[in-house]
């Protein structure tokens, strides 16, 4: 094993008397760095992708969601709230009212939700750091944050008590309505902030406090839309997701935050995945021509190989050189390309260089598991390659 690591190391650092072979040689290293490099940077990006986009849903969304199993709403009495309170991993709650709402402003109008909700909400949800004046809401005064796109929609403003924002809601009820007029409750406000966070959700909500919600829905004390449930930062979720079913049996669901966005997460790691073998697939492509080198070096040192067989070294030992030879030049290429990709990658995060708006640069991260990821992923190729290629060494070569 040393002889064969010790020719191997030989003919991958020094020249071959043939220039053509070199330049073949230097091609395949070059590309397996560039590969390696290449891949390391992408899987960087779409990590820093990912983060990105599932930021806004920890924002929004809380560690659990209970919401009703039929209908539109749960009964949470005080005894329910002790228990929860108690339970295992749950560190904060807060409750919820919402309905879909019609606006209106100076004639104009849209849909959207109307969300109800306590003086816990930023506990749960520390949604105050998207807003833009930073004036929450008030649990005595009728005000209301809404989101950008609304504002935009309406051309409404902030603490404009001239002119207030028109909130209409579904009246509960059931039969005919013989009388339109009579099919909804209404009610004004003054908004007191906008959020933004993304576009979907900034055309989507308007927050409310929840004594105000429950007047215009005309709900009862014990009646909610949903909880939402903030766990300690060493909470399992999946067993607090059992605990809190147990307690509220069939008539909700209980669901984590990744339940709750499971198609994002889903989408997220497809295109992870489709980019990864994509560029696998350019590897792939980039290792033929490294077999095409290794295949070069030994018709060029067939001399040398017949020397080596005539002194004693077998077939297997000789295959073993070309071998180790390609398994180097991966191994120490890969290594090279990720050394170069990470300074590309910590560029990006500490000067910014690529920007996709004025003030937003591209968002990259750097992880183990991305660094792991490719190399093993070059390692395992350049194997397989290498011994592809050291295969085409036969017992005829060593003839004289």
């Amino acid at each position: 094993m040393k002889f064969s690591v010790f020719i191997a190391k030989r003919y991958l650092f020094t020249k071959s008397s043939n220039n053509a072979i070199n330049i073949i040689t230097l091609i395949s290293a070059l590309s397996i760095i560039a590969g390696s490099a290449a891949l390391f940077i992408v899987l960087s990006g779409f990590s820093g992708l990912k983060d990105f986009s599932l930021s806004f849903s920890s924002l929004f969304d809380p560690d659990i969601k209970v919401i009703p199993a039929q209908g539109k709403t749960i009964t949470f009495n005080e005894k329910t709230a002790d228990v929860l309170r108690n339970t295992k991993g749950v560190a904060d709650f807060t409750k919820i009212i919402e309905e879909r709402a019609f606006l209106e402003f100076r004639g104009k109008n849209h849909i959207a939700y109307i969300k109800g909700i306590d003086e816990n909400y930023l506990k749960v949800n520390p949604i105050d750091s998207t807003l833009l004046y930073g004036n929450w809401l008030s649990q005595e005064e009728p005000l209301a944050v809404i989101g950008f796109g609304i504002s935009r929609i309406l051309s409404l403003g902030v603490n404009n008590y001239n002119d207030l924002l028109r909130v209409m809601v579904p009246r509960p009820g059931s039969g005919q309505i013989t009388d339109p007029t009579q099919a909804f409750n209404n009610s004004q406000l003054v908004v007191s902030d906008i959020f933004q966070i993304n576009e979907e959700l900034d055309q989507k909500y308007i927050f409310v406090n929840l004594n105000y919600a429950r007047q215009l829905l005309r709900y009862p004390d014990t009646t909610l839309s949903a909880l939402e449930i903030k766990l300690k930062p060493d909470a399992d979720p999946l067993k607090a997701q059992s605990s809190i079913q147990k307690l509220f049996g069939n008539q909700a669901e209980v669901k984590t935050r990744f339940q709750l966005n499971d198609k994002l997460y889903k989408m997220l790691n497809a295109e992870n995945l489709a980019v990864y073998l994509i560029f696998t697939l350019v590897l792939i492509i980039a290792l033929f021509n490294l077999v095409g080198s290794i295949i070069m070096i030994i018709i060029d040192k067939k001399s040398n190989i017949k020397t080596m067989h005539s002194m004693g070294a077998s077939l297997k030992e000789i295959k073993r050189i070309f071998f180790l030879q390609g398994a180097m030049m991966t191994v120490f290429g890969g290594l090279l390309g990720l050394v170069i990709g990470a300074l590309v990658v910590g560029a990006q995060l500490l000067f910014e260089l690529k920007m996709i708006t004025p003030t937003l640069p591209y968002p990259m991260q750097f992880t183990v598991m991305n660094f792991l990821a490719v190399f093993l992923t070059i390692s395992i190729l350049g194997v397989l390659a290498s011994y592809l290629a050291s295969s085409t060494i036969r017992p005829k070569l060593l003839e004289d």
